[in-house]
This record gives C-alpha cells, structure tokens and sequence, in this order.
C-alpha cells in the first residue's frame, strides 16, 4: 500500500502547507508558527520538487489479475519475479527507466536513452504455469534482436524461469517470464 504512495506529492502536499502556514504566521505575527513554517516547510517543498523531477512512476497492468492466476503466483512463482513484481509497480526515484540497468546488461540499451520502455504488465497462466508478461515499446529494437537474446534474458532473471518473447503489435515486445515446471 505504502508503495503506491508517492512521496514526492506528500513532499510537496506538507510543504506547501507548512510553507503556506509560514507566510500566515508571518503576516499574523506569530514567530514560533512563521519559524516552523519556514524551516520545515521550505526544505520539505523543495525535496518534493526534487523527487517529483527524478520520479518514476509505477508500471500499470494491462488488464486486471485473476484469482486464478495470483493463487497460481502464490504458489509458482520465483523470487525473481515476485521481486521484479515489487520493483516495477511501486514509485522510484533517481531512474532513468523501470529495469534500466537489466536492459543495459542484456545489451538492449547500449546508447542510454536509446532503451525500450516498460509500459505494461500483465499476470497469466501459460501451459499451465505462471507467466509475468512484461510489455515493451522497443521501436528501436526489433523482434529479431529480443529472439538473439532470448536465452540470455532467461539466465540473466535466474533459474527457474524460461523467457518467451513476442511481438503483438508493431514496436510493441511481449516478453514473458514463465515458471519452468520441474
């Protein structure tokens, strides 16, 4: 719950009041108020602008989980993908993009912004086992590119899983982390 909260807003939400409350106290002459004010709530305002210029915000699913498929979670999945699960649908801070640095180690954002972009997930069952489908926008990066990689990108998010790479749309690459059944 907590991390769906962005704590730039909260920044800039208590500072603005506190900053706000400052000039108040000022004009009202109350110094104890226009103190409090002014040293909390100018420096609180100011990390808020400073995370929100740095934020990135949680990647949405495309379509909602079914019971089914969070059982199967429950019971399937591996800690990579409950760990990426975690990452990429809380807010972050200081990141270029969602799986910046796993992109750039599997070669596929060798120039930085040159990158494909997070912009969907999705939780199902393939074959019986549980899948987490990460969609890109990769208009940079063909499907070809995805299928050379696709046995490093399964070693790199550990053992386990098998990675399935697909193209629905044009610029658009399904990849798909399923459980390997034992």
């Amino acid at each position: 719950m907590l991390r769906q909260i962005s704590l730039a807003l909260v920044g800039l939400v208590v500072g603005t009041i506190l900053t706000i409350g400052g000039f108040w106290a000022y004009f009202a002459g109350n110094p104890t108020l226009n103190l409090a004010g002014f040293f909390y709530g100018v420096p609180l305002l100011l990390g808020g602008l400073a995370l929100k210029a740095s934020e990135l915000t949680p990647v949405p699913f495309s379509e909602p989980t079914t019971p089914e498929v969070i059982a199967l979670r429950e019971k399937q999945a591996t800690p990579t993908q409950t760990q990426l699960l975690k990452d990429v649908t809380r807010y972050r801070y200081g990141q270029e993009a969602h799986l910046d640095e796993a992109l750039k180690r599997l070669g596929l954002a060798p120039t930085g912004e040159e990158r494909p972009v997070l912009k969907e997930l999705q939780e199902v069952v393939i074959d019986g086992a549980y899948a987490l489908v990460l969609k890109f926008y990769s208009p940079l990066f063909p499907l070809e590119i995805w299928q050379e990689k696709q046995d490093k990108i399964a070693t790199f998010f550990g053992p386990g899983l098998k990675a399935q790479v697909s193209q629905p749309v044009e610029n658009q690459i399904d990849l798909a982390l399923i459980v390997e059944r034992v």
